[in-house]
């Protein structure tokens, strides 16, 4: 059976990042190859406020989207038979529609929800909406594909 929720550690069985890099600390409401929500605790010490921006911290918009980009890699990592994924990686192909609504500051929890929208053989079709609380933040769609290590 599929776990619901996945920690740090499970994340990084998954994903070949890792910290600083490593942007989501959990995955939740996993719903296999469908949806999940993966969840950034973002605060003043993360590495990115130091230089964006001195006095008024803002997470950067690439780094919400790289965050979608690893929730939807370790849902589909999560779900597919080892074997498949075994030696491989997830690599972003396209970004589209991305919408920054309103900055994303510290101290806050946002959850990147991400939905699988389609699946044509090692080609994926994502969409993701970022919350703070019940405020969207950001949205985007984007493609990934799973590829060999090389």
């Amino acid at each position: 059976m599929t776990k619901n929720k996945l920690e740090k550690l499970d994340l990084e069985k998954l994903l070949p990042h890792r910290d600083p890099m490593l942007l989501i600390s959990e995955l939740r409401d996993i719903v296999p190859m469908k949806s999940a929500t993966g969840i950034i605790n973002v605060n003043k010490n993360s590495f990115f406020f130091k230089g964006h921006f001195p006095g008024q911290p803002v997470m950067p918009g690439v780094l919400i989207v790289e965050g979608f980009g690893q929730a939807a890699a370790a849902l589909a990592a999560h779900c597919l038979d080892p074997k498949i994924i075994e030696n491989k990686l997830v690599y972003l192909m396209t970004v589209d529609k991305a919408k920054f609504r309103s900055p994303v500051m510290p101290d806050c929890e946002l959850h990147l929800k991400v939905t699988v929208l389609q699946i044509k053989g090692k080609v994926w079709k994502y969409k993701g909406e970022a919350y703070v609380g019940n405020k969207k933040k950001a949205e985007a769609e984007w493609m990934a594909t799973i590829a060999d290590r090389t």
